[in-house]
């Protein structure tokens, strides 16, 4: 057995399943990768190792600085499992359109949150930009570093290893990927690594169908955790994605 020397060691390296229940009869061969086997349960872990660990090298960190984030919940709780581990203090900004359980978790690692009221709980356009808005004028007090995860080239890095892993673990034999749209980092980052082993990969985007900006439809609110920020993300790269597909808050829940 090997045992890690810190927390941050376990990151990655998630099992990977074929699913047998829910798919068709008759149909391709269909994977999941089971990121919830990362310390926090998400794959957002990745993201958030690379960022703070980028910003420390880049010198942008400094030791005992505070990392200022918006974010919907899992992304704080990834960023608060690596402050924590790392001797960072955590300044998130939020909103009670998410989850208490999410909130409590990013309290439990020792993290500051300030909540941006929402309209009735629901996830639009106008919260998260009030969200980023308010993040970045935390982010202006001495010794406070902002990630900005949605402009943050760095987010995208953290996702190369995830691809790796699913060509090794298929044995090199995937033709399609797919996967859910929020900041556009873990598309954009798996799909880039496998494509570097197969470059006719195709890769299908999903969004939700209440705010269907990827497919060009208006803007709108659901209520699907994590993905769907209501327009377009920065590092949003279309020409990368061969389909994109829309699931209606309803059938999420499914």
């Amino acid at each position: 057995m090997i045992i890690a020397s810190n927390v941050l060691e376990t990151i990655g390296k998630t099992p990977i399943a074929q699913l047998q229940r829910v798919v068709p009869n008759g149909c391709a061969r269909v994977l999941a990768k089971l990121e919830w086997a990362n310390p926090t349960g998400s794959m957002k872990d990745r993201m958030a190792v690379a960022v703070i660990e980028a910003a420390e090298r880049s010198g942008k960190l400094q030791p005992g600085g505070t990392v200022v984030e918006y974010t919907s919940g899992t992304t704080g709780i990834s960023l608060a499992l690596v402050c924590a581990a790392k001797g960072y203090n955590l300044h998130i900004v939020s909103s009670d359109a998410f989850s208490e359980e999410k909130m409590r978790t990013i309290a439990a690692f020792g993290a500051q949150i300030t909540l941006v009221p929402s309209d009735n709980k629901k996830i639009t356009e106008k919260l998260i930009k009030e969200m980023i808005d308010t993040s970045e004028q935390v982010s202006q007090q001495p010794g406070h570093w902002w990630s900005d995860q949605l402009n943050n080239q760095d987010a995208i890095t953290g996702y190369y290893p995830l691809g790796e892993e699913i060509w090794r673990q298929t044995g090199g034999e995937v033709d399609a990927f797919v996967h859910t749209v929020g900041t556009a980092h873990s598309i954009h980052g798996t799909a880039r690594a496998l494509r570097k082993h197969k470059a006719d990969l195709f890769v299908a985007a999903v969004e939700p169908a209440e705010s269907a900006v990827l497919s060009g439809k208006p803007t709108g609110s659901h209520k699907i955790e994590g993905i769907g920020i209501g327009f377009i993300p920065p590092l949003w790269e279309p020409n990368q994605v061969d389909e994109i597909l829309t699931v209606s808050t309803e059938e999420a829940k499914k």
